[in-house]
């Protein structure tokens, strides 16, 4: 048996907001480009110093992979890739530091300028009317923009 059963951590009854999920998606999307660019630079930088390591060279000859790989682990417990779980299930714990505490920072920012009614308010509420309207009557109705023809 799998130790990360399909679907075993989400719980249906917890539907996050269209907001909620189009931050989410934004937001992994940043992760995940974040993620990326660390493994892309952790791949040659970690043969290099498993070189060093091998050879003997360096200050710390013999842990400084070691030392990169607590580094990575590190920016894997900041990064938190798939943090947008906590949305559709109860937290278990406190919130972590990192990405997701920096993105919660800026929305708190937009928020109130939301509650202030600036620009932001404008943006928001007409995202939801056309969203509303794609809701209710599809795209398929010939409203959407496309192609001249």
């Amino acid at each position: 048996m799998s130790e990360f059963p399909v679907g075993a951590t989400l719980q249906p009854e917890i539907v996050p907001s269209r907001w909620t999920l189009l931050r989410d998606v934004a937001v992994f999307q940043l992760k995940l480009l974040l993620d990326g660019l660390r493994d892309a630079l952790l791949l040659p930088i970690s043969l290099f110093v498993a070189l060093l390591d091998v050879l003997g060279l360096g200050p710390r000859a013999g842990r400084q992979f070691y030392d990169l790989l607590e580094w990575g682990r590190r920016t894997e417990y900041w990064i938190n890739l798939f943090g947008a779980t906590d949305h559709v299930r109860p937290l278990t714990s406190a919130p972590r530091p990192g990405v997701d505490a920096l993105v919660d920072r800026l929305e708190r920012l937009a928020v109130q300028e939301y509650e202030r009614g600036g620009i932001t308010a404008s943006t928001k509420d007409a995202v939801d009317r056309a969203l509303d309207h794609l809701t209710r009557r599809g795209p398929s109705d010939g409203d959407l923009p496309g192609p001249p023809p």
